[in-house]
């Protein structure tokens, strides 16, 4: 006998609401956070602002900061680094510091230390929007919610805005690595033409390892005995007039080729050791890392200098994975104010060019404004020039007027002006224009 077509219809109903349930019943709801408790503020928090800390329901230490006059608006911090070794609750102490003017400005200030040590972006954007939540359950309700994000902490601030997109209103990125992956190529070249020119990490009699992965996992070399290395090889410990002809010109070789100073030279040779093992943990012990078919240039002989230096290639699987952890598509759903120093030696500025790329491919273009310092700081341009970034996020988050870099450095200078500052502490240059990642970093 047939079913009639009413009861059809029912049965088809009650099938579509029992997969619907079980979608549901496979995310649960997320756990409930205990509230953050009031203790005294650490050192360099504004006059009369209060502070709570705690640890989320995944193990994060936290610090949130209230104003004594709020604004309504929280701003949620995505602090650099990453920070090699278990998380400690100093980090956000030191962010709060620098950060201060966040809370001068009247907005409340959250920062996540985050739940792992070292390269993990995804779980540390989860725990950024895990403090979002514990604000808003346990603090107070924000009428407007800004993401920033310092440094290595853009990595996790544009995961943020892409995993969460309905808990910011608009994002700020300063400093930032938003050119993905691609952004630590420069520091694999960096170890290869290391080892190339000093052959002392490793030294001829010591264990051969592959220089992609950092450094072995049980690897006991510590950082003051790699800096003791690099001084042997290229005296960077020393003033220049204090080098051998020697050392001065395998450290001219190294400023040439990879296009930075020479005081950043053990910053990056660190990050290509220390981090970088860090990385291949992370990835089942392979690394995202090559450089084969690199062609470097900077030198009196290119052709021997591209003969001689250590190869390797990357695993296709490990890229894959470290991108799908640390990568954005830039498709964020906000207003996103990107700055950066023009001179950066930690971050190039040239990967604002990528972040451009990838906002217009997503079809956001029109969603981002870029403005740039010239400073050759990394960290903090400053306080000039903060009050005006968040200024021009929340009117363009409120009022539609989307800013544009020639109104931002106006801007600044004005304000300057209205606090009986120099004009001149503003550095804002608005017709720079970034070139592409692949002038600075060598492309493959």
């Amino acid at each position: 006998m047939s079913t009639p077509k009413k009861i059809k219809l029912n049965l088809a109903w009650l099938g579509a609401a029992v997969l619907v349930l079980a979608g549901c019943a496979s995310q649960p709801a997320p756990p409930v956070e205990a509230a953050p408790v009031a203790q005294a503020c650490p050192e360099g928090v504004p006059e009369g602002a209060r502070c709570l800390r705690g640890q989320d329901s995944a193990g994060s230490h936290y610090l949130i900061v209230m104003p004594a006059q709020w604004s309504g608006v929280l701003v949620v911090h995505a602090h650099g680094g990453p920070t090699l070794g278990p998380p400690s609750t100093k980090r956000a102490d030191e962010d709060i510091k620098r950060w201060a003017i966040t809370v001068i400005e009247g907005h409340a200030w959250a920062g996540s230390v985050f739940r792992q040590g070292g390269f993990a972006v995804t779980t540390a954007a989860e725990d950024t929007e895990r403090v979002r939540r514990i604000f808003v359950d346990h603090v107070a309700k924000p009428r407007r919610t800004l993401l920033h994000g310092q440094s290595w902490g853009a990595m996790v601030a544009t995961r943020a805005a892409e995993m969460f997109p309905k808990s910011w209103e608009g994002v700020l990125l300063t400093s930032g690595v938003v050119a993905g992956p691609a952004t630590y190529d420069f520091r694999l070249d960096m170890r290869a033409l290391y080892q190339h020119l000093c052959n002392n990490l490793p030294r001829p009699d010591e264990a051969a390892y592959s220089l992609a992965i950092g450094l072995p996992k049980d690897s006991k070399l510590t950082t003051a005995e790699l800096a003791a290395r690099a001084n042997e090889c290229l005296g960077v410990g020393k003033p220049a007039a204090q080098r051998t002809p020697e050392q001065a010109r395998r450290l001219k070789t190294i400023v040439d080729v990879l296009q930075f100073p020479e005081t950043s030279v053990m910053s990056h040779l660190n990050w290509g050791t220390f981090a970088l093992r860090d990385v291949v943990e992370k990835n089942g012990g392979i690394s995202p890392l090559g450089n084969s078919g690199v062609r470097y240039v900077g030198t009196s002989d290119d052709a021997g200098l591209n003969a001689a230096i250590p190869r390797f290639k990357a695993d296709p699987q490990a890229v894959a994975r470290f991108a799908a952890d640390v990568d954005h598509q830039g498709r964020f759903a906000v207003p996103v104010i990107s700055v950066h120093a023009i001179n950066d030696a930690t971050v190039f500025v040239q990967g604002q060019d990528t972040l451009r790329q990838r906002m217009t491919a997503a079809g956001n273009g029109g969603r981002l404004v870029q403005a740039f310092v010239d400073s050759k700081e990394h960290s903090y341009w400053g306080d000039a020039h903060y009050p005006v970034l968040f200024e021009a996020l929340l009117s363009w988050v409120e009022r539609s007027q989307k800013p544009t870099p020639a109104g931002i450095a106006q801007r600044c200078q004005q304000l300057e002006v209205a606090r009986g500052e120099p004009a001149s502490g503003c550095a804002f240059v608005p017709n720079y224009v970034p070139q592409p990642l692949a002038t600075r970093v060598f492309p493959r």
